[in-house]
């Protein structure tokens, strides 16, 4: 038998468990030009807050998977090819060679590390850096929801770059501390602590030059306070906003971008695909060392893919 996992409903605010259903269904047979994958894992992002407004109901929603081929009838994809694919959660899923990429399988590189540093989002946090914000050396850079999986990789990706601080934004003294002892950082903020501007301007007075920006709302206005002139921030999310009613308050001081001739650019990592080769060109050796790490958390079982999702949405993951 195969598993899937069901949206329900459509969430008003936090999305809640009654809102899935985990679903039995005969285990799929694999036509002409198909291969049946097992799947190992599953990512939950913070991004699927959104899919649930608009994806289907009664259906599994989409999203990052690897997995193994288990039965092919396309000589594409043969039987134990490692393969990643965005048919989402459930146990097996059936595709086409055009849906998924086949996977090396790297001495010291961890097969997870392909959801998190080699994956979607350390994929944002290389995108966001070199070619939105366009990170030089010397540079300082503030990362917002740091401690999470774009953060964790865009503290370390940014080192790497030549930054000359790195600072990060975290939701516990916790995660502040893994920041500053795990990952690297050069000052770590607890954004609860309250006033994350005057925390920010205390961590770097003499300003920062790229702001990569995972929240929005307070955030965003403290890096536009915080940027010199001619700075530069690559928006790829707006946690703070995805369960809100109403739209936040902040940023006020959205007037001072002309002032500093700031530059403010949004993306979308799917339109980055292109350079999934050069991002693993430019991690592997290091993960292989350990310069860089795969920050993750990994919860076990399939039955607890909607208690993931739901602790990841309210900050309890450290990682991807």
């Amino acid at each position: 038998m195969a598993v899937l996992v069901h949206q329900l409903a459509r969430p008003h605010g936090w999305p809640t468990a009654d809102q899935f259903a985990y679903v039995e269904v005969p285990t799929p047979v694999p036509g002409p030009g198909q291969a049946l994958v097992e799947n190992l894992y599953l990512s939950v992002d913070p991004y699927m807050r959104e899919v649930m407004e608009e994806g289907e109901l009664g259906a599994p929603m989409e999203g990052r998977s690897i997995g193994r081929v288990v039965q092919s009838h396309d000589p594409a994809l043969a039987v134990g090819d490692l393969v990643f694919h965005r048919h989402g959660w459930r146990s097996h899923a059936v595709v086409v060679p055009g849906e998924v990429r086949v996977l090396r399988e790297l001495p010291g590189v961890p097969l997870t590390a392909y959801l998190s540093v080699l994956g979607g989002t350390g994929l944002s946090a290389y995108v966001g850096l070199t070619r939105v914000a366009h990170l030089q050396p010397g540079e300082t850079v503030f990362i917002s929801a740091a401690a999470g999986g774009v953060g964790s990789a865009a503290g370390q990706i940014a080192r790497l770059l030549g930054a000359r601080r790195v600072i990060g934004s975290t939701g516990s003294a916790a995660k502040a501390k893994h920041l500053l002892e795990s990952l690297g950082f050069d000052a770590a903020l607890d954004y609860r602590a309250g006033d994350l501007a005057a925390q920010l301007a205390a961590a770097v007075p003499e300003g920062i030059d790229v702001y990569l920006d995972n929240v929005g709302g307070e955030h965003l206005e403290a890096a536009i306070g915080a940027l010199r002139d001619r700075g530069r921030i690559a928006w790829c999310g707006a946690v703070a906003q995805y369960n809100s009613a109403t739209p936040p308050a902040a940023p006020r001081n959205l007037y001072d971008i002309v002032g500093k001739r700031l530059r403010l650019e949004g993306f979308l990592v799917r339109d980055f695909g292109h350079l999934q080769p050069e991002l693993e060109d430019f991690l592997v050796p290091h993960i292989r060392t350990g310069q860089v790490v795969a920050d993750e958390t990994i919860v076990s079982g399939l039955h607890n893919m909607v208690d993931a999702f739901l602790t990841m949405l309210r900050g309890g993951n450290t990682g991807k």
